[in-house]
């Protein structure tokens, strides 16, 4: 019986539950036929909270066309929005216990939303939002226009919201907050070419800058992407932020706290407020009495207002502080003085303690080594660390410092000026290597502020609402393929459900190429000194032409940008332009221009008459960047934009046109060919040139090689292609070449493996040159006869065939020409070590996942008995068909070490060798680091022996948690240089 009696009370107590549940959702009206709410908000709001009203009004009305009334009095339904302690309406509901607000109350930014029946005599039904301080409830009051289904880009990027004649929202009771990241906000940088021009010739002609006006308009954008932060503009292009007392004033009607960068201490803009003239020279050591009083005078202005002050000192235009003495320690000694001299200022300015005021230590490039060195930082102060320019973050908190009460940040680049080269055009910065770099921060306790350099916003768009939004909530974004799902809501959100998995797919395709090589980088030049461009790393002869790869990777990308925005609705159509067209179009057509270029200047060597085709091409796709460019100025919106977009910020060569080479022509047309893996043409005037057979055919990967026909001289030629083998399959058999558009042909060779016949196994002498590297057995040989009017030219082909019974249900990688190529994350097996085990993070690396050690707090192994005993080790299964010394290169994501007694190592060895480790770390600025950069690549290599022909593993051993290794090369002498690993070789 009193089983029963538990099991009743308990079946009551569900029943209650799932009606307490379904309670809490409620359907709200904003706007039908019958029915039109009011937003109620007290005068004595901050003023944020009216902005946030009046814009969740426009909102509604860009809906609707119906224009909501925002009054202090109302009745009937109504969306009453109040911040705890300033709002009387919010207080009474409180006092009447209509809501709870103990999860919000004293919160750092939180915020809750929920209906309420009948909460006055007057009222019906409010949507009441409640929050724990001004940004919070103007965070709520926009909170109803996401759920409207307005974006954040709705005036930046122009995602104009669809209309409805009812607005009617089921409301979850939910509190929202408090956020992940304390700051989080955008650095607005390097604005000389777009925001800066726009602002002052387009926006704001009447402040000749950008001003409160512009400035309010990035606020609004601020509040609706949850952000709080601001680093002002800051080039001699601009105006100093103060420069404008209006802006400071703008900033906290929106309750956007002020901060500056690493080189403006004390919010002082040194670039553009600093007067040789009349103030001296920016030098602490013999100038320390102005600079102090520049200082105070700043203090003293921002004082009643939020900011961050930025403590330290660097000198001009990003430069590092001059200093008398040379040595480090007197750089040290110095600047700590300059910090206590401003915390000294700050305290007398504000009238509170150091500790109560918000100030950041950035230990960006130079600075960073004096902190390094010693630095004594006030343990109140952030510490906010930097990545190194190129999305790498150079160093986090170690555990004791995770402990500081003043907490630390991260500074984040999507854009830069400086060496090694620039990227401030597009957006290339891959989602997925922001996601891990930041979610890393976070594990290590950076949690306090989060900067994004994001240029002029756009076309930045979508990384700066990922950045905000895992600073906002850190919850959703566990995993790599968080972004993806992130990147498919935003989309939909944007386009619609019927486009996102494919402008999603799109994207990671897009970031994928981006990663290999920035479209800014694609000159192959540098700055700082600025140099003319170089040759380029793509290989145009091996492993089916790296050049044309690339160019028909981006030419697919645009054509399905281009047939995607058929499919957009016309409300959305300069949207999808902003967001997704200008950049993909913009990013290969640099691509091809460069591509294209280097195409015409190889072809030309080689006398072929398609070099005017290729400079044709490369010219066409520099057209194709000023013509959208130019639409995006001057016509895309109505000239909205007009002059936020160059294709040529500060006009490095990388965006000026090509340079043309044209072969000396000959009168008489010939057949002319060009093999895969041979930069020398069929050449049978030079002797033993090996120019004339194909790179051994593998059973066991399949391959296809191509073979360009192509024509010297003026008029036609006629060809026929005559296999002498019927396992020889080609993909053309005949054409005709001109001096047009079809002065060359490329056709592809491969192999109908059921019918070749099994090769002998006997020696044979090698054919003379070493892409022979298969043993010179089992090879069964033919040829292929190209033929014109006048013209025999035959080509040798030769297939490795032995069908060992060892490789008939084999399933791990297998040797070609000499290498045996793998992706990580493709291992044969893995097995977890005591405190850590590698996991696959996806959408990054050449490979488009890479294997990752984890957990990042597992500790360093660097005994190599320990390291095979303890530590979590991937295997990789392979069959060579040759022995000797072999060179294993690891290609790794080249990101540093967490913190000083970490590092960025793995360990390798083949069978039973003892480990050999493998150490990716680099320091400073050096030329290392500088080309990882580049190429968003670094590779280490270890000399071992492979003892026998046959099967062998490679192991790949965890010893500093947080390395991500993306692509393996086993080279046993065959591999010829290219700027990525062949792709894989596997069964």
């Amino acid at each position: 019986m009193f089983k029963n009696k538990c099991n009743t009370i308990f079946l009551v107590l569900i029943v209650l539950f799932a009606n307490a549940i379904k309670a809490q959702n409620s359907n709200f009206t904003i706007v039908s036929a019958n029915d039109k709410a009011s937003v109620l908000v007290e005068d004595k709001e901050p003023k944020v909270v009216h902005i946030a009203a009046k814009m969740l009004a426009d909102d509604v009305f860009s809906i609707s066309n119906q224009r909501l009334n925002i009054a202090k009095n109302s009745s009937g339904i109504v969306i009453m929005a109040g911040t705890i302690g300033q709002s009387k309406w919010i207080d009474a509901l409180v006092s009447k216990q209509k809501i709870t607000v103990a999860d919000v109350k004293g919160k750092w930014e939180t915020y809750k939303i929920q209906v309420v029946e009948n909460p006055t005599a007057v009222i019906k039904k409010a949507l009441v939002i409640v929050g724990s301080d001004r940004r919070a409830t103007a965070y709520g009051l926009l909170e109803i226009s996401r759920m409207m289904g307005v974006s954040p880009w709705e005036w930046w990027a122009d995602v104009t919201p669809d209309k409805k004649d009812n607005l009617v929202l089921n409301i979850e009771t939910k509190t929202y907050g408090s956020p992940s990241v304390k700051y989080r906000g955008i650095f607005l940088n390097d604005e000389d070419w777009g925001l800066q021009p726009w602002a002052a010739k387009t926006f704001e002609p009447e402040t000749g800058d950008i001003g409160p006006k512009t400035y309010a308009k990035v606020f609004e954008l601020l509040l609706r992407l949850r952000a709080n932060t601001i680093w002002p503009a800051m080039h001699k292009s601009t105006k100093a932020f103060y420069s404008f007392p209006k802006n400071k004033e703008v900033a906290d009607d929106y309750a956007i706290v002020v901060g500056t960068s690493h080189a403006e201490p004390m919010l002082s803009n040194i670039n553009a407020e600093w007067n040789h003239n009349t103030m001296g020279e920016y030098r602490y050591d013999t100038n320390s009495g102005v600079i102090k009083d520049f200082f105070r005078k700043r203090a003293k202005e921002t004082a009643p207002f939020e900011n961050i002050y930025t403590v330290g000192m660097r000198g001009e235009h990003d430069s590092p502080m001059i200093v008398g003495e040379d040595d480090s320690d007197s750089q040290v000694k110095l600047l700590e003085q300059v910090i206590t001299d401003q915390r000294a200022i700050l305290k007398k300015a504000t009238a509170k303690a150091a500790d109560k005021i918000p100030q950041a230590f950035i230990p960006y490039k130079e600075v960073l080594d004096y902190y390094q060195k010693g630095l004594q930082l006030p343990e109140d102060v952030q510490l906010v660390w930097t990545d190194d320019n190129y999305g790498y973050i150079r160093q986090l908190s170690n555990p004791k410092e995770q402990k500081r009460s003043g907490g630390a940040g991260i500074y984040y680049h999507t854009s830069y000026w400086g060496r090694p080269h620039d990227y401030l055009w597009l957006n290339s910065t891959n989602p997925v290597l922001m996601w891990e770099e930041m979610e890393k921060a976070f594990e290590f306790q950076s949690r306090d502020l989060w900067i994004l350099n994001c240029g002029d916003i756009k076309p930045h768009e979508y990384n700066i609402e990922l950045f905000l939004d895992m600073a906002w909530d850190m919850t959703p974004f566990g995993e790599s393929q968080s972004v993806k799902t992130h990147m498919q809501n935003w989309a939909s959100r944007e386009f619609g459900n019927q486009n996102a998995n494919s402008i999603t797919e799109l994207f990671f395709d897009y970031y994928r190429l981006v990663f290999q090589r920035r479209p800014e980088f694609m000159a192959w030049n540098q700055v700082e000194p600025e140099t003319k461009s170089k040759p380029t790393a793509l290989t145009q002869i091996h492993y089916g032409d790296e050049v044309s790869k690339r160019i028909e990777a981006y030419q697919k990308l645009m054509d399905t940008a281009e047939k995607l925005q058929k499919g957009i609705p016309a409300n959305r159509q300069d949207a999808f332009y902003e967001l997704v067209t200008y950049p993909v179009v913009g990013a290969a057509s640099l691509n091809h221009k460069w591509l294209y270029s280097y195409k015409n200047k190889f072809v030309a060597e080689q006398g072929r008459g398609s070099a005017a085709f290729f400079a044709a091409k490369s010219e066409e796709a520099y057209k194709r960047i000023q013509k959208e460019t130019q639409y995006f100025n001057n016509e895309l919106a109505n000239g909205k934009w007009k002059n936020i977009m160059t294709m040529s910020p500060r006009y490095l060569p990388v965006f000026g046109e090509t340079t043309t080479t044209i072969p000396v022509a000959t009168t008489k047309p010939e057949l002319k060919l060009a093999l895969e893996s041979y930069e020398m043409e069929v050449n049978h005037k030079t002797e033993n040139s090996y120019a004339d057979v194909l790179p051994v055919f593998n059973a066991y990967t399949d391959n296809q090689y191509y073979i360009d026909v192509f024509m010297k001289g003026a008029g036609e030629v006629s060809w026929e292609a005559k296999p002498k083998a019927d396992w020889i399959k080609i993909s053309e058999k005949q054409g005709v070449l001109d001096n047009n558009k079809n002065s060359q042909q490329r056709i592809w060779v491969s192999i109908d493996w059921t019918k070749v016949p099994k090769g002998e196994n006997k020696k044979e002498a090698p054919l003379g040159h070493d892409y022979q590297l298969i043993p010179p057995s089992y090879k069964v040989n033919s040829a292929i006869d190209f033929v014109s009017k006048d013209t025999l030219i035959t080509i040798g082909i030769s297939a490795f065939n032995p069908k060992f019974t060892a490789l008939e249900n084999y399933k791990g990688f297998v040797e070609d020409k000499g290498y045996i190529s793998i992706d990580a994350a493709n291992y044969s097996n893995k097995k977890e070590g005591v405190a850590a085990k590698w996991e696959i993070f996806e959408g990054i690396g050449y490979a488009g996942k890479v294997s990752v050690a984890l957990p990042r707090t597992a500790n360093s192994e660097m005994d190599l008995k320990n390291i095979k005993n303890n530590s979590p080790v991937m295997e990789y299964d392979f069959y060579s068909f040759n022995f000797g010394q072999a060179n294993v290169k690891v290609q790794a994501i080249p990101t540093h070490a967490f913190y000083e007694g970490k590092g960025v190592r793995c360990a390798v060895a083949i069978d039973d060798a003892e480990p050999v480790i493998l150490d990716f770390q680099t320091f400073g600025r050096s030329d290392e680091w500088l080309q990882n950069v580049l190429k968003n690549a670094t590779v280490k290599s270890a000399a071992q022996i492979i003892n026998k022909a046959g099967k062998h593993t490679l192991k790949i051993w965890m010893v500093d948690p947080g390395v991500m290794i993306d692509r393996v090369l086993i080279d046993l002498g065959g591999w010829k240089d290219s700027y990525a690993f062949p792709q894989e070789t596997k069964m």
